[in-house]
């Protein structure tokens, strides 16, 4: 039965359309250019991360994030930036007796603005930085697991990527949801692992309760 479910932050929780924009500014690149050449490096299957180095060969994310935060532009995210279903398929899931957990490639301070957002609404947050490991590293998944208090098979990770969520997800042992949203998933919705791979593919979180319901009734 999957007794947990536990969530990843971008383009899961948190719209990142925001962000991202902010970063365009930062490099002094228009916003849609950007945009672009983020969903051309998703799409060719590397690391989005390799969009800044387009525009600015050597550019280092964390070094950045630390000027941006010194020139009092730090990255940040609130109550806005949160899909809309987020809060409503959370007290669902709570009122269904579901373990709740947020964990995600974060940085220290996104943990705590996730700490603030969801102060009573879930039982773990658990960010890459605070852990030291980040996906899709299995040791990331592995602290998941030893958070929660339930065998790998009974937690559902929910993201929106194959390569970062699903797939390490499944190797470690883990139910999962694909849900289809965001830049990545866009991309990957239709290849054969995303269609494959998943326990469930949701359009939104809402689907997710009647979803788990469904399948506990099922493995009785």
């Amino acid at each position: 039965m999957i007794r947990a479910v536990v969530f990843d932050v971008g383009e899961c929780l948190v719209d990142e359309t925001r962000e991202y924009g902010t970063w365009a500014d930062w490099l002094g690149v228009p916003r849609h250019t950007f945009h672009a050449m983020f969903g051309a490096v998703i799409a060719q299957g590397r690391d989005y991360r390799e969009t800044f180095q387009e525009f600015r060969p050597g550019f280092d994310l964390y070094e950045e994030r630390e000027k941006r935060a010194a020139a009092g532009q730090a990255e940040t995210f609130g109550e806005e930036d949160l899909y809309p279903d987020v809060r409503p398929a959370l007290a669902r899931l709570r009122q269904d007796g579901v373990w709740l957990g947020i964990a995600g490639n974060q940085t220290v301070r996104a943990g705590r603005i996730l700490r603030e957002l969801f102060t009573d609404d879930v039982d773990l947050i658990g960010t890459s930085d605070d852990w030291g490991a980040s996906k899709p590293d299995l040791e990331f998944f592995k602290r998941v697991a030893e958070a929660v208090p339930f065998a790998a098979d009974e937690i559902l990770y929910v993201g929106d990527r194959v390569d970062n969520d699903i797939r390490p997800a499944v190797v470690a042992g883990m139910r999962t949801a694909l849900v289809h949203r965001g830049p990545w998933a866009t991309i990957q919705w239709t290849s054969a692992e995303a269609q494959q791979l998943p326990t469930f593919r949701v359009e939104g979180l809402l689907e997710l309760a009647h979803r788990i319901a469904a399948f506990n009734d099922s493995v009785h």
